[in-house]
């Protein structure tokens, strides 16, 4: 049986800015900028929490419910290398890791015992070793898979450890709310609650195909969840798949060339990135988010670029073509991915196309030394 854990950095932004001033120890901390703003939360402190206010609220919300709380925008590049820190202290000591977002991953210890003894020790070994090292609290869950691994590091938060025994998963699980199993959303939970689901227990006791005549494919998969199963292979990335910017505008936008020109900023900033790590993207999508928060995503397949105005020309037809709605837009984000790694050659003869590249890498090198904004091109 497989040795799962499931590490999740406690309220990671707040706690890095908390490391940065530490004057914000025990304040209700709101990560996600101008309070009276367009924004969403971020993330926020625990005692912003006992307010009312979690992750992903729209933040002028939040300061409704805590307008004694400290709103920032935070430091992200902070948070990157943060989270570079714990991941090189995990790497001397867990065979397979999972990188699932920037503050939590899972790692397989399956077999380990002989090498660290108690695994739930070893948890808590790690987590002194990372607060240590880094400052930053964390939570762990350890069970036979990802789900429950998952579940686990939830259970005790912050600075807890949850071990679940191998064969009883169902009987852990079981007065657990629905809510709780990944995946289960808002709109689910309240169909879940209308047909009289409200704890985890009450989808064990029925058949799986009651869920898959309900939801399909996803019903099966939440009867699984329910039951203790859930996958236990891990996928290790060996690369970043993909690099977006958005932008949440401070009032909904009508104007086309408002939207035109935000979306130009938006690219510039993407293929800068693509740039410096000398990649070039093949797949190019937009993210368009109405008024009334109805969002579409749309992409297209091109040859691999890097090129700002390839890239641009190419985000701009898919959003003209996907913006049919006579409604404002309160958000819009531009993402490139299938990534590939490229060399550039020398060439005897300098043609169009060399010479914007020698432009951009030229851009590149003065934004890198003094500031991004340093130099804007034109749309």
């Amino acid at each position: 049986m497989s040795t799962i854990f499931h590490l999740d950095l406690d309220a990671f932004f707040v706690s890095v800015e908390r490391l940065l001033d530490l004057s914000l120890e025990g304040k209700p901390v709101i990560v996600g900028g101008n309070p009276q703003g367009r924004g969403v939360v971020a993330a926020c402190s625990y005692e912003a929490r006992q307010n009312g206010l979690h992750s992903g609220m729209p933040i002028r919300a939040a300061f409704k419910l805590c307008p004694h709380g400290v709103y920032l925008h935070g430091h992200h590049k902070e948070y990157v290398r943060y989270s570079h820190s714990v991941k090189n202290i995990l790497d001397q000591y867990a065979p397979l890791i999972e990188q699932a977002s920037i503050d939590e991953c899972y790692m397989d210890f399956t077999g380990c015992e002989k090498i660290y003894g108690s695994l739930f020790s070893f948890a808590s070994f790690l987590q002194k070793e990372i607060a240590v090292k880094t400052g930053l609290p964390c939570s762990i869950g350890i069970g036979s898979n990802k789900t429950l691994a998952k579940i686990g590091s939830d259970c005790m938060k912050p600075k807890g450890i949850t071990y679940i025994i191998p064969g009883m998963a169902k009987e852990f699980l079981a007065p657990m709310p629905v809510e709780v199993i990944p995946g289960v959303g808002k709109v689910l939970l309240r169909d879940l609650n209308s047909k009289g689901i409200y704890k985890i227990c009450d989808i064990t006791k029925l058949p799986a195909d009651y869920f898959a005549a309900a939801y399909g494919k996803y019903g099966v998969d939440l009867w699984r969840k329910a039951n203790g199963e859930g996958t236990e292979y891990l996928t290790v990335s060996h690369g970043q798949k993909s690099i977006s910017k958005e932008t949440t505008f401070d009032e909904d936008v009508t104007s086309k060339e408002k939207l035109k020109y935000v979306l130009f900023e938006l690219t510039g900033r993407v293929c800068h990135t693509l740039r410096e790590n000398r990649w070039q993207a093949a797949t190019i999508n937009i993210k368009l988010r109405y008024s009334d928060f109805q969002t579409l995503t749309r992409a297209k397949t091109i040859k691999p670029t890097d090129d700002d105005r390839v890239v641009f020309d190419t985000a701009w037809d898919i959003m003209q073509k996907a913006h049919t709605r006579r409604i404002a837009v309160r958000l819009i984000g531009i993402g490139v991915s299938k990534l590939n790694s490229f060399a550039e050659q020398e060439v005897l003869f300098e043609d169009e196309t060399a010479k914007r590249k020698k432009l951009f890498r030229a851009v590149n090198q003065l934004r890198g030394k003094y500031d991004y904004k340093i130099i804007r091109m034109g749309v």
